[in-house]
Formats: C-alpha cells, sequence, structure tokens
C-alpha cells in the first residue's frame, strides 16, 4: 500500500491539478478504510439496539440523543410501563461501546491524516519548494533556511537604513522650512525698521526746513550728554562717563575704522596702479597688473581676518559685514580707471577747446587792430 501511494504522489507531479486532487483523495480513502477498525458482531447488535446505523457517519450528538431517549423509556425509575432494568443496562452498555468505537475510528483517521501529511512532504514535487522561503536560496531545506535568515536580516537592515534617510530628510526639510521662514521675519522687521527710520527722518527734515526748532529754548547749543537716565543703573552711568572723558571707544568702533581705512588704502593702490596702465593693455603690462593683483590679495587676506574678528564683537547683526572679494574690488578699480580716463580725455578736449577760442578771439583782435591803423594811415594822407 505504500508503495502504491508512493507511485500515485510521484506520478502527480507531471499531471493535472484535477486529476491529482482525485489521485490524493482516492488513495486518503483507500488507506482510512484499511486502517478503520472493522466492526464485530457484538458491536453490530449494540448498534441495532440502540437504533443507530452502523455503516454511514454519524455525530455523538445523535449518539448521545438515542441513548437519552432509550434510557427514559428503560430506565427503572422512569415509572414508565416499558421500564426495564436488564434492558437498561443493555442500553447503558452498548451506548459506552458506541463511544468507545468511535473514539478509536477517529484516532485511526487521525493516524492516516498524519502519515498521509508525512509521506506528502518526503514525496512532494520539485516545485513545491519555491512556495516556501519566499522563494530564496537553493540546495537543501537546511541549506536554504540559513540562506533565508540571512535574507531577512538584510532585509530588516535596508529597511532599518531607508527609515532613517526618510527621517534624516524629514528633519532637514522641516529645519529649512523654519530657517525661511525666520529669515523672511526677519527681512520683514528690517524692513518695516527702515521704513519708519526713513519716515522720521524725513519728518525731522521737513520740520528743519520749515523752522519748527528755531524756537527752542537749547538751540544752538550743544547737547547735555550725561541728562540724568532714571532707567539706567548709577554705577553703569558713571563709568561710560568716565570712559567718554578720557576718550575711550569700543573695541568694535575701533575695528570697523579700521577695516574701512585699510579697505580705501587697497582701493587706491588697485585704482593708480590700474590707470597708470593703458587700455588695451599690452603683455607687460599685464604681468604688471597681475602683480599688483598678487599683493592686494594678499592684504585683503588680512583684511577679511579683520572682518571676522569684527563679526563676532559687533553689538547687532544688522552691523555685521561681508568679506572682501579680489575679484570684485579688481573689476571697481578697471571701472574707476576707465572713468578717470574718461574724465580725463574730457578735460583735455575742454582745454583745447578754450585755446582754440582764445586763439580765435586773439586772431580778431590783431585783424581789427591791422585793419584800424591801416585806415588811420590812409587817411592822414
Amino acid at each position: 500500500m505504500s508503495f502504491t501511494c508512493h507511485l500515485l504522489v510521484s506520478c502527480c507531479s507531471s499531471c493535472h491539478g484535477p486529476f491529482l486532487l482525485l489521485r490524493s483523495g482516492w488513495s486518503w480513502w483507500l488507506r482510512a478504510f484499511s486502517s478503520r477498525p472493522q466492526i464485530n458482531s457484538d458491536l453490530r447488535e449494540n448498534y441495532r439496539l440502540l437504533q443507530l446505523p452502523e455503516d454511514e457517519p454519524i455525530g455523538d450528538a445523535r449518539v448521545k440523543e438515542s441513548y437519552l431517549r432509550l434510557a427514559k423509556l428503560y430506565h427503572p425509575d422512569s415509572g414508565a410501563s416499558t421500564a426495564d432494568a436488564v434492558l437498561f443496562a443493555r442500553v447503558e452498555e452498548a451506548y459506552r461501546s458506541v463511544l468507545a468505537h468511535r473514539n478509536e475510528a477517529r484516532r485511526a483517521a487521525k493516524d492516516v491524516d498524519e502519515e498521509e501529511e508525512d509521506e506528502s512532504k518526503r514525496v512532494a514535487p520539485q516545485h513545491r519548494q519555491y512556495l516556501s522561503y519566499e522563494g530564496v536560496g537553493s540546495g537543501t531545506p537546511s541549506q536554504r533556511e540559513r540562506q533565508y535568515r540571512q535574507f531577512r536580516v538584510d532585509r530588516a537592515s535596508e529597511q532599518v537604513l531607508d527609515y532613517r534617510q526618510r527621517e534624516h530628510e524629514r528633519a532637514a526639510a522641516a529645519e529649512g522650512a523654519l530657517v525661511k521662514r525666520d529669515m523672511r521675519q526677519r527681512s520683514r522687521k528690517i524692513k518695516i525698521t527702515q521704513a519708519v527710520e526713513r519716515l522720521v527722518e524725513d519728518l525731522i527734515q521737513e520740520s528743519m526746513a520749515r523752522g519748527d526748532f528755531h524756537n527752542l529754548s537749547g538751540v544752538g547749543k550743544p547737547l547735555n550728554k550725561f541728562e540724568h537716565n532714571p532707567y539706567a543703573d548709577p554705577m553703569t552711568h558713571n563709568l561710560n562717563r568716565i570712559l567718554i572723558d578720557n576718550g575711550y571707544q569700543p573695541p568694535w568702533v575701533v575695528t570697523q575704522r579700521d577695516i574701512r581705512e585699510a579697505a580705501a588704502r587697497i582701493r587706491s593702490t588697485l585704482l593708480e596702479g590700474r590707470a597708470r596702465l593703458g587700455e588695451p593693455m599690452n603683455p607687460t603690462e599685464r604681468g604688471r597688473w597681475e602683480e599688483l593683483r598678487a599683493r592686494a590679495e594678499e592684504d585683503l587676506v588680512k583684511l577679511n581676518k579683520m572682518v571676522d574678528d569684527y563679526n563676532l564683537i559687533a553689538p547687532m547683526l544688522q552691523m555685521q559685514m561681508v568679506h572682501f572679494s579680489l575679484a570684485r574690488e579688481a573689476e571697481r578699480a578697471e571701472k574707476a580707471a576707465r572713468q578717470r580716463r574718461l574724465e580725463q580725455q574730457a578735460e583735455l578736449e575742454r582745454k583745447r577747446e578754450e585755446e582754440r577760442r582764445d586763439n580765435a578771439a586773439g586772431a580778431k583782435s590783431r585783424d581789427s587792430k591791422s585793419g584800424l591803423m591801416s585806415w588811420m594811415q590812409s587817411w592822414l594822407r
């Protein structure tokens, strides 16, 4: 029988689906019938006594229902006319025998199912191995299981990395949105402040032009810089007065002044050097201009270092400065030199025009004088 089932299952790997199910079902019923407990004459008599069919599938509920119905009829204490103690004992014995037979049949059917499942696993077709482990791996089942575990570990690692990357991108996007919003708010505040300052300055200038401040008591007098401030700390007020009297200046003011002077000196050097060169420059002048740019670049490095120091000590963000660029300063010097050259040419043309007008006026006066002298000489004759 085992050889027959093995042959049926082996042949099913190349057969159609419905035929595979039919052969498998037929094999199962053959095995179940062969392993089903046989019904002897005594057990058949018990089925007949309980009025149950012996060859049909029945449930435990039906067996119990039949037993209770007969017990009511034959129980000695029922008070019925059909009460019989001997027949009731036989009914009870038959009920227990039938239940034992049914339990034995269920165990046999379960053993058949387990054996069928084990045999189907042993002789499973080759294509069924890809229904497990998500089709990952090759080789024996143990090798494929190890490969599938490694595959799951790698997939989990990739999912974790993808999740972290998405979180970082989401956080960066949120941070960028916050920065943009802060920049917009700061720019709006600066624009409003500048507009208010311009409005106040315009109103002050208009009032000064109309003479609204001429009737003030302190007009023409210096301001009292030590006027008492009730909201200021007396100690701070006295210290500030001592520092101002001794000519003290805050470090950021001194640094800002040095930056302006250094920038003016570098720009003047570039302008003077470029103005001495021709337009366009020949190779020699080009080399001299590059040397001048190299020296200016070294000075700009030191100047940008001063700008960094100044930005660290500036009291307000609006007062900070940006770095100086060599390309920007060189372009500025070239434009200024070109403008100076145009102004010099215009001045030269103006002088030449004045000289021509002066020469023309002198020649005209000389001609008039010579004509007058000739007329006087002719008249005297």
